[in-house]
């Protein structure tokens, strides 16, 4: 089982800036992610697929001194993907971390006996095919960075193992949010063994109260960003192929 430890992050020992892309990132978890690469002296790129919402959330964490920049990006759009890759080729010329954070949570909840092939394709879209999406394509741009990181924002519900532990209680049962992320987990496992020179790792945010479950969590944004944070800025000796939460491994 890997296990998270204790350690410093890789920013204070590169050479170069480091840039970063989160998806999502306008709000939520997604821009406390964007705010605590930022602290850490990360150039963050802004993913939002409102632009006036995107630029609104840059101006926020630039009056707070974080240096990012807007990326207009809807993960289920070809043409804005590459749109995105090209901002990023034409300004910087690599991509070191990308932050696979947008997702939906469809209709919820919705017992598996009652999903649609509709609302199962639409969360699909964003929570599965938008991240391969993504990740292909700024593929190149990672290949250019001496410390590639990819993180892909999952949940403590896409664990197998915790759904079927007796006692464990996570909610309703869900047959389209729930899957996606178990999908996820399964994407996110073969690229880390496809990608041997890039970290990719899953993260759980925890039980955050965001627009997302309509602010039912008990923990803040800044809580559910730390993990993401902590594996888009792994050392060298960092684990890679694992799931994890702000306690270390959750199981598949």
């Amino acid at each position: 089982m890997l296990v998270l430890p204790a350690f410093q992050t890789t920013i204070e020992c590169m050479g170069e800036q480091t840039i970063a892309l989160v998806t999502g990132a306008n709000k939520g978890i997604g821009y406390e992610i964007a705010a605590g690469l930022g602290a850490l002296g990360v150039s963050v790129g802004v993913g939002s697929r409102n632009r006036e919402r995107g630029e609104e959330a840059v101006a926020e964490l630039r009056a707070n001194g974080v240096d990012a920049f807007a990326v207009p990006l809807d993960v289920t759009d070809d043409e804005s993907v590459a749109s995105a890759v090209s901002l990023l080729d034409e300004r910087f010329g690599r991509l070191d971390v990308l932050v696979n954070n947008a997702g939906i949570a469809g209709p919820w909840p919705m017992a598996p006996s009652a999903t649609t092939a509709e609302s199962l394709r639409e969360v699909l879209e964003t929570n599965v095919i938008g991240v391969v999406r993504v990740t292909n394509a700024m593929l190149p741009l990672l290949g250019r960075s001496a410390r590639p990181r990819i993180v892909n924002q999952s949940s403590h519900l896409s664990s197998l193992a915790l759904q079927t532990t007796p006692g464990v209680e996570l909610g309703d049962v869900n047959g389209v949010y729930t899957p996606s992320k178990t999908f996820l987990n399964a994407i996110t496992v073969q690229y880390a063994k496809e990608l041997t020179g890039i970290k990719v790792n899953g993260a759980c945010p925890g039980y955050v109260a965001t627009e997302f479950n309509g602010f039912q969590g008990h923990e803040t944004p800044e809580d559910g960003a730390r993990t993401a944070v902590r594996l888009a800025t792994l050392p060298d000796d960092g684990p890679t192929g694992g799931l994890f939460d702000h306690t270390g491994t959750v199981p598949w």
